[in-house]
């Protein structure tokens, strides 16, 4: 099945496993924040457990240099997609308010990013995510 849109996430590649995992799931949940109708209807197995809604469309994964990522964050801004960040600074704060007031901080010219997801029509998310690599 095509989609008209794609959901993307690029992380780092000189992180650890564990924070690349982390960062993905903090920055799915900004792009399920900002455009709800990409979740589906809840699931539910045939004993009748219900389970959460998930995205209704595949969320594609990338890994990248600091410099793929940093350029891929200037494309994504330029063209106005919805986009969530997350910095290196997050890995010291331990609450949301924190990691607001971090990113807060720095000028986005100079954030030290480690992940960022984006939403759009796939020829635009495809021109964000240019030399990043889908993550192995």
């Amino acid at each position: 099945m095509s989609f008209p849109t794609k959901i993307a996430v690029v992380v780092r590649d000189d992180l650890p496993t564990w924070q690349r995992l982390n960062v993905c799931a903090f920055l799915v949940s900004g792009v399920a924040a900002a455009v709800p109708e990409l979740i589906g209807e809840p699931y539910e197995d045939a004993d009748g457990t219900k389970y959460l809604a998930m995205f209704g469309q595949p969320v594609l994964v990338f890994e990248a240099s600091a410099q793929v990522l940093t350029a891929a964050h200037g494309r994504a801004v330029s063209r106005g997609l919805p986009t969530s960040v997350f910095t290196a600074e997050l890995f010291a704060t331990g609450n949301d308010e924190d990691n607001r007031a971090a990113v807060r901080a720095v000028p986005r010219d100079r954030l030290d990013l480690v992940g960022l997801a984006v939403h759009g029509p796939r020829n635009a998310v495809d021109k964000v995510v240019r030399g990043a690599r889908m993550h192995p």
